[in-house]
Formats: structure tokens, C-alpha cells, sequence
């Protein structure tokens, strides 16, 4: 039975009848409460869902445009995957498994930037779980295969090309030979070389041009840096893995399972396609940083949410082993916020003060964030609203669970 819907708009609470069955996994319909039937004080919600409102980011919704007054003035910053114009402030909540808020414009696919991460380790988690990776501490080059680029017209003749290598090995330098996927999902890889045109050292590159190219690298495992070439080289070494596009292995095994609409996409970049098994494939990326990544709306980002909310287990379907969340969930150290990508961990409650230690996120640029909380059994998904108004918001979503109707 299809359960009638209940909505947040222009900052009123309206209600229609519902179903009074519960349940604690949503299914293809989504069960909605009124925050009374939650149990959840009415008022402070929607303080807290007109504070989102108030707080959406400054930045223009033509992500075009704020792609060349951010990432796009890096090095080699042109964007080579597609970008597009975002909506309104939105948001999703979930409180044991039933929408008891929603506003702005949920069922509109928008770039979700990072959150991407989390879905790429999810099938790295997958592989993991099936015994293709039989473990993360194993190297990846054990796992490494000769990758060939694509190129269905290359100009000229092959001895043009004398000197360029005929196939990709991503992991064929000393220093990169000693990366573990372990490395990989925590982003303490420092892998070094350049993938789809673009150098490691231009994602976010330090304040000292002078050491791009000739600084000292650190061993695998032992610093933290923030990088999303590294992460297109974990998607690509998956991709090798699965020997089949990763959103057709993410669409069947985690998707459509979670009762995902069928408008989500997940884009490579231009030139990211190589030759697999007689056939040309796109490798995607983990993320907006050039465009690309992952096109989703903020119900489908809310039934991730609430797979990771049930460590890996939908209804009576486990699509993720409990060792793999557990392990995504334990934290890198150094100075690194991650469990696995893109786990953003709250252990030390530095990040979000007023949320539990066990809170933890999946977050994206924008500020695109899943706010999972296995301790008040809570869910929200918050899309273009300001990064430093995360915890404010978190502050006063939990002040209304806490003060119940």
C-alpha cells in the first residue's frame, strides 16, 4: 500500500493520513510520520528545518561557474566530466526508518560530489565480502592486470607513439608497488604518477609551487592526504577487479536492493575510458572535483544512508558484511576524519560537537551530507547547505528528537 505523503514546505509542517503500521527498514514506498506520530517535538524540527533553509551556500547554483572559481584554478583544474546547475536547499530525515521531514526539492538528481567515495568503497567492500580481494592489507598490484586506453581513432601510426607506453600499470614504481587497498580507502596511498590528464600533485597542491615535483614522498600508510586522482585510481584498480562497469555491479547489488529510484547516474570523465575484455568501458570517477561522479537525488541518498545506518543490512537481505562496516568505520589516525572513503568519523566529536561519538557522515562538496546516527536511529540527508552550519543544524535536529512530542 502506497503510505500518503507528508511534506515540509516554505517551513510548514503538513500532514496528510497514514498508514499505522511500523516498520524499521523502508521499503520501495517510503513509511512518513508526522514528528508526533515519531515521537519527535514538532516545533524544534521545524526550527531546525528552517535554520537548513537559512543556512543554503553561498556559492551560484551554475556549479559551471563555481567549478572555475574553485577546483577549476588549480593546475590543470578543466573540468573533463560532466557538471550540472544544482537545486534549492533539500533534505531528508529518517527517523527509525519512517520520513518524518522533507523540503526543497528531494526527488531532484543533482551532483553529489564526494558521497561518491562511499559508494566506491562500498564495492570495493563488495569484492572484499565475495572473496576477490581477499584482503585489504594485500597490495593492490597483486591485483593489478595491464590496462589499455582507449583510443578508437588515435592520429597517426604507432611509431608516433614509440616512446609512450602501450598499457597502463598504475602500481609499476617502487613507491607505489608497497600501496594496499587498505591505503587506497583511507586516502594515506601518496600514490604518485598522473591519471586522465591529471598529475596527483595538482589536486589541491601546497602553497609551495617550488616542491610540486621533487618533494620527498612518505611511505604508504604513514600520511593522510586528501586526493581525488588517488581516488580515481582506486575506482580504475576496481574496475579491473569487477571486469564490469561499476555502476551496472552498484546498480544490482546495492541499488536496486535499497529500493533506489532507477534516475540516479554515475559519470566517468572524457577521456576515461579504457579496453576491458574486447570492449570499451568508462571508468568513473569518486567524485565532482573535474565533474563527473555520482547524479542522485536525496531519497535515494537516504536509503545509503540507512544501509549504513543498518551496518550493510537491508530488511532481511545483508548486502554488506558487519566485518567491512566495521572496518569502514574504523578510524585511519594521522590526521585523517575518515574511517574508509567517505566515512567521516565523529570519535573524538571534534567535528560535530553536538552529534554522538558514534555519528558518522558520508559528506560531498556543496555541502552534499549524510548524517548517519545509530544512536538516536537517524537519518538525514542535506544537500547545498553550508559546511560550518553542519553541526548547528545537527544541534538543533537533535534537540527535537530529544524533546519528543
Amino acid at each position: 500500500m502506497r503510505i500518503a505523503v507528508k511534506a515540509i514546505l516554505a517551513g510548514t509542517l503538513v500532514a496528510l493520513p497514514l498508514a499505522a503500521a511500523a516498520q524499521t527498514v523502508p521499503a520501495i514506498d517510503w513509511l512518513r510520520k508526522t514528528p508526533a506520530e515519531a515521537g519527535i517535538n514538532a516545533e524544534l524540527l521545524k526550527a531546525a528545518v528552517d535554520f537548513a533553509i537559512a543556512s543554503e551556500i553561498k556559492n551560484p547554483r551554475d556549479l559551471k561557474l563555481n567549478h572555475y572559481r574553485s577546483f577549476g584554478r588549480e593546475p590543470f583544474g578543466d573540468a573533463i566530466g560532466p557538471i550540472k546547475n544544482r537545486g534549492e536547499q533539500t533534505g531528508v530525515i529518517v527517523h527509525k526508518g519512517a520520513i518524518v521531514a522533507e523540503w526543497g526539492e528531494p526527488n531532484r538528481v543533482d551532483m553529489t560530489h564526494s558521497v561518491t567515495k562511499s559508494l566506491l568503497s562500498s564495492l570495493v567492500g563488495l569484492a572484499h565480502d565475495g572473496g576477490m580481494i581477499r584482503s585489504v592489507d594485500d597490495t593492490a598490484r597483486e591485483y593489478a592486470a595491464p590496462i589499455q586506453l582507449y583510443h578508437p581513432a588515435a592520429a597517426g601510426n604507432r611509431a608516433d607513439r614509440m616512446s609512450a607506453p602501450d598499457l597502463v600499470d598504475l602500481f609499476d614504481t617502487p613507491h607505489n608497488r608497497a600501496i594496499t587497498w587498505n591505503h587506497l580507502l583511507r586516502q594515506t596511498s601518496d600514490w604518485e604518477g598522473t591519471l586522465w590528464g591529471k598529475p596527483d600533485w595538482a589536486d589541491r597542491p601546497s602553497d609551495r609551487p617550488g616542491e610540486w615535483l621533487t618533494r620527498e614522498r612518505p611511505k604508504p600508510g604513514s600520511a593522510y592526504k586528501y586526493n581525488d586522482v588517488r581516488v580515481n585510481v582506486l575506482a580504475l584498480a576496481t574496475l579491473n577487479i569487477w571486469r564490469r562497469p561499476l555502476p551496472q555491479v552498484l546498480k544490482e547489488r546495492i541499488m536496486d536492493p535499497i529500493g533506489a529510484s532507477n534516475t540516479w547516474r554515475w559519470f566517468g570523465y572524457d577521456n576515461s575510458w579504457v579496453v576491458l575484455d574486447g570492449q570499451a568501458v568508462q571508468s568513473v570517477t569518486g567524485g565532482g572535483h573535474w565533474g563527473g561522479g555520482m547524479f542522485i537525488n536525496a531519497y535515494d541518498m537516504a536509503r545509503f544512508g540507512t544501509l549504513t545506518l543498518r551496518r550493510g543490512q537491508w530488511g532481511d537481505k545483508r548486502l554488506l558484511s558487519d566485518k567491512w562496516v566495521s572496518m569502514a568505520l574504523t578510524p585511519t589516525g594521522l590526521t585523517s576524519p575518515y574511517g574508509f572513503i567517505n566515512y567521516q568519523l565523529n570519535t573524538d566529536r571534534r567535528q560535530w560537537p553536538s552529534a554522538p561519538a558514534s555519528a558518522f557522515m558520508h559528506t560531498g562538496n556543496g555541502l552534499n551530507m549524510i548524517y548517519v546516527d545509530p544512536e538516536n536511529d537517524l537519518v538525514a540527508v542535506v544537500r547545498w547547505i553550508e559546511n560550518g552550519a553542519a553541526d548547528a543544524f545537527i544541534k538543533r535536529l537533535l534537540a527535537a528528537v530529544a524533546a519528543k512530542s
